[in-house]
C-alpha cells in the first residue's frame, strides 16, 4: 500500500469512527458494517444535483471519503469494498437482481452486493447499500434463520445457482455467485439515473441508520423513526433543508437537489 492509499484509509476509517483494526475477523467486519451505515448515508443526490456517477474507484472515494458523502449501492459498497480489501479481507462484489413486490426479478446488475471471506475464511454477506436492510453481515453459507436488528434474515437457494436473500420471509433480491468487476456495473447504474422504470430519478432519498432507528429526507419530508415509532414533518423552508443535511447526514451543499421529474417519496432503499 502506498503512503497515499495508506492515508485514503486512515481518512476512511475517521469518517466512519472506527480505528484501524489488528485482524481481519469477523468481529471487526460486523463493526465496521453497523459504522458504516451510521455515517455513510444512503443518497441519490447527486442524480439531482447534475453530478455523473463514476464508477471509478478513486472517484468513489473522492466522493465517500473527501467529500463525506454517501451513494447509491454501486458507491457505497464499492467503496466499502475498497476498505475492506486493504485491511486484509478478500472481497467479490456480486450483481443482484432486486425482487419487485410481485415478486419479478428486476434488471442484471440492479444492485452490488458484497461477498467477503475473512482471516479465518469465514464468508460473509456484506451490504451498506441497500438503504433499510440488515444492520449485520450475514453467514453468506448459512440457510437458516439470522436475527438481526434489521429483521430475520434468510440466504436460501434460488434457480441456475442463485442465492435469495430473504428479510422477514420476503425475498429481497437475488444473487449471483459469479465474481464481477466495478465497471460491470455501468449499465445498471445508468439505468437507475436515466430510466423512467426506476425510482431513483423519480425519488429523492437521503438515509441512513441511527443508534435509535433511521433517518430520513426525502426532501422537504423528515422522517425519523426511534423506539418503533415513526415521525414525519414538513421542513418549512431550504435554510431549514440545508441545515438538515448538516446536521443529520454531514453534507454541505451549496446547492439543493431538486427532482425534475415525479413526486419525492420516501423509500429507502
Amino acid at each position: 500500500m502506498t503512503t497515499h492509499e495508506a492515508a485514503t484509509i486512515d481518512a476512511y476509517l475517521r469518517r466512519i469512527g472506527a480505528r484501524r483494526p489488528g485482524r481481519a475477523d469477523a468481529a471487526t467486519l460486523r463493526e465496521l458494517h453497523l459504522l458504516h451505515l451510521r455515517t455513510v448515508p444512503f443518497e441519490n443526490l447527486s442524480l439531482h444535483l447534475g453530478e455523473p456517477v463514476v464508477l471509478d474507484e478513486k472517484a468513489l472515494l473522492d466522493k465517500v471519503v473527501g467529500a463525506r458523502r454517501g451513494g447509491f449501492c454501486y458507491e457505497i459498497n464499492a467503496t466499502f469494498a475498497v476498505l475492506l480489501r486493504e485491511l486484509g479481507y478478500e472481497v467479490a462484489l456480486l450483481q443482484a437482481r432486486v425482487i419487485g413486490p410481485d415478486g419479478t426479478p428486476g434488471i442484471p446488475y440492479d444492485h452490488m452486493a458484497l461477498l467477503v471471506e475473512t482471516a479465518e475464511g469465514e464468508r460473509w454477506l456484506a451490504d451498506v447499500g441497500f438503504g433499510d436492510h440488515s444492520h449485520h453481515p450475514l453467514a453468506f453459507d448459512a440457510r437458516d434463520d439470522r436475527v438481526d436488528p434489521g429483521g430475520v434474515f434468510r440466504i436460501v437457494e434460488a434457480p441456475d445457482g442463485d442465492l435469495d436473500v430473504l428479510r422477514d420471509g420476503k425475498p429481497q433480491y437475488r444473487l449471483e455467485l459469479r465474481p464481477r468487476r466495478l465497471a460491470d456495473f455501468t449499465a445498471g447504474a445508468w439505468y437507475h439515473q436515466t430510466s423512467p422504470d426506476s425510482h431513483f430519478p423519480r425519488s429523492l432519498i437521503c438515509s441512513r441508520l441511527t443508534e435509535e432507528g433511521r433517518i430520513t429526507l426525502s426532501a422537504p419530508k423528515l422522517i425519523t423513526r426511534a423506539g418503533g415509532e415513526r415521525e414525519e414533518r414538513i421542513l418549512g423552508s431550504e435554510d431549514e433543508v440545508r441545515t438538515a443535511y448538516r446536521e443529520l447526514f454531514g453534507i454541505e451543499l451549496d446547492v439543493l437537489p431538486s427532482v425534475r421529474t415525479g413526486n419525492p417519496n420516501s423509500d429507502s432503499r
